[in-house]
């Protein structure tokens, strides 16, 4: 069988072209950086079934497995009537990720990008992840790190929301979680984990986000890309970011470097 498919991961090349973030090489280019991130800290297996936790509209988990059967659980139904929710092997279903409507070891992965630091309740709503997980199954997440801050330079601070704005705007209830913080979540060491949005490209995220007019934060953008592009080429797996991926198994112990 093909590798095209199989229910493992998109080839990277194809997932990153498919970046569902409006204006994705000048507002949106930060997403890009999380996909690569989340890409590379995925298992190269197969996943049948997967879970999707508050997965919106971006349709991202199916990108990451494009033959696989996804079912996103999102506490908006709104969501529920998206194109990218309606699509061959994907199924909605408005839900609270602290209580899940699914038997124990219902699916084989669990993804939650940028979702966690959104649940009042975290250590409930991994509880219940590792639940509906099979036992070797995994979890591939996405937040905030301790190096997380907005701005991120005090330069900005005069054109961008003070934090404590765009948190309560996004919905944040915590700043995000250091590795150690995960570890005693999931009770192991994670298997594989990738930071994003570095020094240099947060420049370029900040403004994206920021109170400018947005034909001025899209030129700005523009402007910035060449710091962006460099930052972005010359990152590496050990280069520190604001943001982390990370990667952890059901029932697993020895499981990658820690940091």
């Amino acid at each position: 069988m093909g590798r095209s498919l199989t229910k493992g991961k998109a080839e990277r090349s194809r997932f990153l072209s498919q970046n569902p973030f409006p204006r994705p090489y000048t507002l949106g280019f930060y997403y890009r950086e999380k996909m690569r991130a989340i890409h590379a800290v995925t298992p190269d297996e197969e996943f049948s079934h997967v879970l999707e936790l508050g997965g919106g509209v971006s349709g991202l988990t199916k990108l990451l497995f494009p033959n696989s059967t996804v079912i996103n659980l999102d506490a908006s139904p709104l969501h529920g009537s998206d194109p990218r929710n309606r699509e061959s092997n994907a199924g909605f279903i408005c839900g609270n990720a602290e209580v899940l409507p699914f038997a124990d070891e219902s699916f084989d992965a669990v993804t939650l990008f940028d979702v966690l630091e959104h649940v009042p309740q975290d250590q409930r709503a991994v509880s219940e992840v590792l639940r509906v997980l099979r036992p070797g199954g995994a979890v591939i997440l996405s937040a905030p790190n301790a190096n997380w801050r907005f701005p991120f330079y005090g330069a900005l601070q005069g054109v961008c929301p003070r934090e404590t704005s765009i948190m309560n705007e996004w919905g944040h209830v915590r700043r995000g979680y250091a590795l150690r913080d995960l570890e005693e979540l999931f009770g192991v060491s994670c298997e594989a984990n990738f930071d994003f949005i570095n020094k240099a490209t947060v420049v370029s995220h900040d403004v994206a986000f920021s109170l400018l007019p947005g034909s001025v934060r899209r030129i700005s953008c523009a402007l910035l890309w060449p710091l962006t592009f460099t930052g972005y080429a010359l990152h590496r797996q050990t280069t520190p970011g604001t943001e982390t991926a990370s990667c952890w198994r059901k029932q697993s112990i020895e499981c990658g470097e820690r940091r």
